[in-house]
């Protein structure tokens, strides 16, 4: 690393902006560019389903850093700057506008997009995705109490979209074309507790069924589901999933599959370019296999890993995934991965809303859904990380600590 080098990150989000601190912070005094779609500087995603759409975060809060943090660390930004391609032979990147960016090192932090429908009428004006802090304003623009607001998809996104709007006097429905919301990531019990929670606060919740189109004159006036029922709607969001923008990394022959490959510390293919975040696809030593996460803490720390292997210090990118939501009055934290669990047992009483499910497989635990339990999650993600084979009996059993469960 010499000071005339130079290292480019393509990609504006929250993680770029913690591998821009890491480089500095470890010392790469040489230029530093970063190269992002948006017209923002880094900011955080996750508030934007949760405060920022409740009104209860200003914009400028959501930055990862203030702006003149790029200024006093010289970092040249580029934003509202598309790059369309990578020469990996003459190790430069082409802007939008035709421009090249020479880089000694590259890193890509591409994110991920939201998945869309196309479907007939998707196109018309009061039909919103939640992905930017454009997209939220827009949804917060109709907000007005009694209007008939339809969530499409029970995810994590759809559901605290739904509960703020609730709490703002819409009236919400939520359609799911699976058997019940968040069944990608949770356990029936987890499900059946949400469905709930949301029912009770005034939220009709529809599942198994999907998206024909959407109907109306000049703007959305109905959302009609696959069995041809039409649902009245003053506006419409859509949350059914995001997919990893690897396609530029992909046509500059860099290994891609549901994610740009990486290794432990960050590397693709080509020794000079690293890739961190939504984007990638990379082992985790503690599952024994690959994964590609749609989650912020994955985004910082893989930012951490690659701004090290980029100055040369190799440091493996090993953790227990974690997430979160947050709906009415609940605070739902998750550690771990439960896909392939064959046993789930709960700790604590769902009807106080305060307890926790552990999924096992074959006796190891693999993750722990927790609803307002704290503790039994940040002991559930050292159990996970251990690889614990904790008694479920004793699980159950609220008398004990959880210190004595294994």
């Amino acid at each position: 690393m010499a000071s005339s080098d130079t290292y480019v990150i393509v990609g504006a989000g929250h993680g770029a902006g913690q591998a821009v601190a890491s480089l500095r912070q470890k010392g790469f005094d040489g230029r530093l560019i970063l190269i992002g779609e948006e017209p923002f500087i880094p900011y955080q995603r996750p508030p934007l389903s949760k405060a920022f759409l409740a009104g209860d975060l200003a914009r400028d809060r959501l930055y990862f850093k203030p702006s003149d943090f790029y200024t006093r660390n010289n970092v040249d930004l580029m934003l509202s700057t598309r790059v369309v391609n990578i020469d990996r032979s003459a190790k430069s990147v082409q802007v939008h506008d035709g421009r090249q960016v020479s880089y000694h090192k590259l890193l890509v932090m591409t994110g991920s997009r939201v998945r869309q429908l196309t479907v007939p009428g998707v196109d018309l004006p009061g039909i919103h995705y939640v992905r930017t802090i454009e997209d939220v304003e827009g949804i917060r623009e109709h907000f007005a109490e009694g209007a008939k607001l339809v969530v499409v998809g029970g995810g994590y996104i759809g559901l605290e979209v739904a509960a703020i709007a609730a709490k703002r006097g819409l009236d919400v429905t939520v359609i799911e074309a699976e058997d019940r919301v968040m069944s990608r990531v949770v356990g029936p019990e987890i499900s059946r507790f949400f469905t709930q929670v949301h029912t009770q606060q005034g939220v009709k919740i529809l599942t198994g069924k999907g998206v024909k189109g959407f109907a109306g004159t000049g703007k959305i006036e109905q959302v009609v589901c696959t069995d041809d029922t039409r649902l009245a709607a003053d506006l419409a969001v859509i949350g059914v999933g995001i997919l990893p923008n690897q396609e530029l990394a992909a046509e500059s022959g860099l290994n891609a599959e549901n994610g740009i490959i990486v290794d432990e510390y960050c590397r693709t293919n080509d020794p000079h370019i690293f890739a961190a975040g939504d984007c990638t696809n990379h082992p985790n030593g503690i599952f024994g296999m690959r994964i590609r996460l749609e989650s912020v803490q994955n985004a910082l720390e893989q930012a951490k890993t690659a701004a090290l292997a980029m100055l040369g210090d190799l440091k493996a990118y090993n953790q227990v995934p974690w997430f979160w939501s947050d709906q009415y009055d609940i605070k739902f934290q998750i550690a771990g991965l439960s896909k392939g669990y064959d046993q789930i047992v709960l700790r604590g009483d769902p009807s106080a809303r305060k307890f926790a499910a552990f999924y096992l497989k074959d006796g190891t635990l693999l993750a722990v859904d927790a609803i307002n339990s704290a503790h039994e999650y940040m002991v559930g993600r050292k159990l996970i990380a251990a690889k614990a084979r904790p008694d479920p009996e004793k699980l159950t059993d609220t008398t004990l600590s959880m210190k004595q469960v294994v």
